[in-house]
């Protein structure tokens, strides 16, 4: 039996298999939604008169994805960084658009775009980069839905891949001295930015676009407040730090200050070398040149001194992982270790490297017990109240 609504509002009735559809006549043309149960219809009726009365309309949903991912991608590079706007437009155009392209906006549903990862995956593609795409593709649904071109965002009820976390690498104390010893009995020219990554658990575009104006000769302090980031196709840029928190004071240890000031003396030697041929960038790690370190060179370095030392295989970013780890081990605090990474929160400090802090659990239950437990009143004078 058909559940008319009021003022052509629409209308609800049960199909002959039992499942449930719902109609709403939009512009002289009606959109039809078929659900499980009479509530979801229901709900989607609402939603999608919400929708009608915000400024809804079928022109806007016969929009090809193709046109509209193409304006989106306009109006993202206004509010994005050059680097994420690369990252949409790269994805939008080598993986959605050819395959999804020519899908009209009204048309798109979640089993086309379930269909979608699932291709992707067996095409090959990693768990990462298909959820990226779909990080991306709900991003500009998600506009799609606020314009009033389509009712819902199909992509809130797909299932991407998981990404693939990568294996976090720690190296122990010794560790961290051999690779070091390494670095400086082969003379490699990084071993002062391993030296700080090590101290101060910095990103590696972070270290790259460090430069003599942020350190601090009498306060023993570096102040964070640039990366360095490369474009695929050739440039780079010195943009904000990854996130508000990133931008960041850190102290500096007194032997890591000696460090840096051999490495400067060094630096003004081969400045002297290049001659005309030093770009100036005021940049602590600079290339011979002057110019900012390539990132492929800095890997380079490293896989040697890892090579030639014989320790276990690490990524750079693992110097990082080592440096959080060497102070929740040695007690430093969680929101101390947090402000010194850069994270936003104590919180995604502890999500990362919660398993690293060292238990204290029978340390706690002994303290409690000592805590709780009566005092004797040997040798004390116990005063009774008055009868």
């Amino acid at each position: 039996m058909v559940k008319r609504r009021a003022n052509n509002e629409g209308s609800i009735f049960q199909r002959p298999n039992g499942g449930w559809r719902a109609q709403v006549s939009i512009d002289g043309r009606r959109l039809s939604y078929t659900g499980q149960t009479q509530k979801e219809c229901q709900k989607w009726l609402k939603e999608t008169i919400i929708q009608v009365d915000q400024g809804f309309t079928f022109e806007g949903s016969d929009t090809l994805l193709k046109d509209f991912l193409e304006d989106w991608l306009i109006s993202v590079r206004s509010s994005r960084s050059k680097m994420t706007t690369a990252l949409y437009t790269r994805t939008v155009n080598i993986e959605i658009i050819p395959i999804l392209g020519k899908t009209k906006l009204s048309d798109l549903n979640p089993g086309i775009i379930q269909r979608f990862y699932d291709y992707q995956i067996k095409i090959g593609k990693s768990g990462h980069a298909v959820h990226t795409m779909h990080k991306i593709l709900k991003v500009a649904l998600q506009h799609a839905v606020k314009l009033g071109m389509i009712i819902r965002n199909p992509c809130n009820v797909t299932t991407p891949p998981r990404p693939e976390k990568n294996e976090m690498k720690i190296y122990e104390e010794n560790q961290i001295q051999i690779f070091l010893n390494t670095a400086l009995s082969i003379k490699d020219q990084y071993y002062p930015l391993y030296y700080l990554a090590f101290h101060t658990g910095m990103r590696q575009a972070e270290l790259i676009g460090l430069k003599w104006e942020d350190l601090d000769w009498e306060r023993n302090t570096l102040q964070v407040r640039r990366q360095l980031l490369r474009h695929k196709g050739g440039g780079f840029e010195f943009s904000k730090p990854k996130s508000k928190s990133g931008n960041r004071k850190i102290l500096i240890g007194l032997r890591t200050m000696e460090v840096l000031k051999s490495h400067q003396e060094t630096l003004i030697q081969k400045r002297k070398n290049a001659k005309e041929n030093w770009t100036e960038f005021d940049l602590i790690f600079p290339t011979r040149v002057g110019t900012p370190i390539v990132s492929q060179n800095l890997r380079r370095g490293f896989r040697k001194v890892l090579k030639v030392s014989g320790l276990p295989k690490i990524r750079f970013h693992d110097l990082r992982h080592t440096a959080a780890s060497m102070m929740l081990n040695y007690g430093i605090s969680v929101l101390a270790v947090s402000r010194r990474l850069g994270h936003s929160k104590p919180s995604i400090t502890l999500d990362v490297y919660g398993h690293l802090i060292p238990s204290k659990e029978e340390e706690a239950a002994t303290l409690m017990d000592e805590l709780l437990t009566p005092i004797k009143a040997e040798n004390c004078t116990i005063f009774a109240p008055n009868q």
